[in-house]
């Protein structure tokens, strides 16, 4: 059965018409946007490939689904929070499935004790809390934006992450100094 040109082309058009945006802008916010959140995922994560495949999968479903957005600001808070959710359900995933060995997030760690690979001990949500806040220095409002929390709910929830990171390095012999308290912009 061959399908009719015009047919083909109705539809092809009919699904461009559907994008949030044109290919030259998409290109153009895909550079800004794609090493900060590559670099959020992976911290997230832990895992490269993973972080590879959960951005590629966070842009396809912004694609498809991020129409009406006023402006870059809340483009950027919405590719944020697909991917923040595809994480999220990916630890789900982990968690249900039977694994024979340690189940939790295992970041590289470099011979100088990396920080980073410190951020594993923590949960899911404290890690992303910390994230957003201090390496992508997003406001208690975008992050309540890119979590799905309430915005009040924001500024204790990073108190509480803070101090558990804090009792983190503490154990691995690298105490912060707690003289500066303030969290992420409000």
């Amino acid at each position: 059965m061959l399908i009719a040109p015009s047919f083909v082309d109705a539809l092809v058009t009919e699904r461009i018409s559907r994008l949030p945006m044109t290919e030259p802008a998409f290109l153009e916010f895909y550079a800004r946007t794609a090493g900060r959140l590559n670099g959020y995922l992976r911290k997230l994560t832990g895992d490269p490939s993973l972080a590879e495949d959960l951005l590629q999968e966070a842009y396809l479903r912004f694609l498809t689904r991020a129409r009406g957005l006023e402006n870059d600001e809340h483009q950027k808070n919405y590719l944020y929070r697909i991917a923040t959710n595809l994480a999220r359900d990916h630890f789900r995933r982990e968690q249900r499935r039977p694994i024979a060995q340690d189940a939790g997030v295992s970041l590289p760690v470099d011979d100088g004790g990396d920080v980073w690979a410190l951020l594993a001990e923590l949960s899911a949500r404290d890690r992303e809390l910390l994230l957003l806040a201090y390496v992508e220095g997003m406001t208690h409002k975008e992050i309540s934006q890119v979590t799905g929390l309430m915005r009040g709910s924001v500024k204790p929830l990073l108190f509480r992450a803070r101090r558990r990171f804090a009792g983190v390095l503490t154990s691995a012999g690298l105490a912060p100094s707690l003289a500066n308290e303030n969290g992420a912009r409000s």
